[in-house]
């Protein structure tokens, strides 16, 4: 089979734990792009969040940002898809998690904020159960951020919940399931997200393909967490990294090695390469 474009998640996948991309993921990405193939990374992050890495490599030309809610073009400095929560899902987002307790973030227009009360306290104590340096050089903070989410609700790429106690999880996803015109995915552990009806990775890769005159069948996505499961099953081959939750090596044709020991360019080198 043909491969004309390679579908990137970037944390656990394409991102190494020291959170760069290695030199031979990059090597591999430059090689298959000399061979006509097209890169693209498809990613939970708002483009705001994205690491330097990623602006440096110029294989990567379009970027899949908020589980698929922006497409990016880098070369043009142009974003041309956009596909962000309904109104009603804004709104009734909002109503459901205001009973609770939650660590909440809202991408708006490619950028990320948090309350700014929970950031202030992170930038002071240095205590978080996420990465703290993350948090504080990617996230904006702001002032009732329920308000704030609400004043910008034609413009929400997704909602991102964040818990430290994984029992609550279930029964959160649960409630979640309740909004209307939302899908509900998770890029890690500790949290869930909430996009729009159509939102996902699997959709705007479609549109990628149909841009580019690209049959899906002649996509390869490689992920690890489950808001790359829709691209994988959309993919003409699916890779999940070693290190993959399992629900995702269950969709998988192939297991490469983990994010840390160039997962990534094992896959590339496999299927593109040859």
């Amino acid at each position: 089979m043909t491969v004309k474009l390679v579908a990137l998640d970037l944390d656990g996948t394409t991102l190494n734990n020291d959170k760069v991309i290695s030199e031979r993921n990059r090597q591999a990405m430059e090689k298959a792009d000399s061979k006509g193939v097209n890169i693209v990374v498809a990613t939970g992050r708002p483009i705001s969040a994205l690491p330097p890495d990623v602006f440096e490599i110029d294989a990567i030309r379009y970027v899949l940002t908020s589980n698929g809610a922006s497409i990016t073009d880098l070369k043009n400095k142009s974003t041309f898809y956009k596909n962000c929560l309904s109104e009603l899902a804004v709104e009734e987002s909002v109503k459901l998690l205001k009973k609770y307790d939650y660590i909440l973030e809202g991408f708006v227009d490619g950028e990320a904020y948090i309350e700014k009360d929970y950031y202030e306290y992170v930038k002071r104590t240095g205590r978080s159960f996420r990465d703290v340096k993350y948090i504080l050089e990617t996230r904006k903070p702001v002032e009732n951020l329920y308000q704030f989410i609400l004043d910008n609700k034609i413009n929400i790429e997704n909602i991102n919940v964040n818990f430290e106690d994984l029992s609550v999880k279930p029964a959160l996803r649960n409630l979640l399931l309740t909004i209307p015109e939302a899908t509900i995915t998770s890029s890690f552990k500790n949290n869930l997200e909430i996009g729009g009806k159509t939102t996902s990775k699997a959709e705007a890769l479609s549109k990628m393909c149909e841009i580019l005159g690209i049959s899906q069948t002649e996509m390869m996505a490689v992920g690890d967490s489950p808001n790359d499961i829709a691209m994988l099953k959309a993919a003409g081959i699916a890779v999940a990294v070693a290190n993959a939750e399992d629900e995702v090596k269950e969709v998988a044709d192939y297991i490469s090695s983990d994010n840390h020991h160039n997962g990534v360019a094992e896959a590339i080198e496999k299927f593109v390469l040859v």
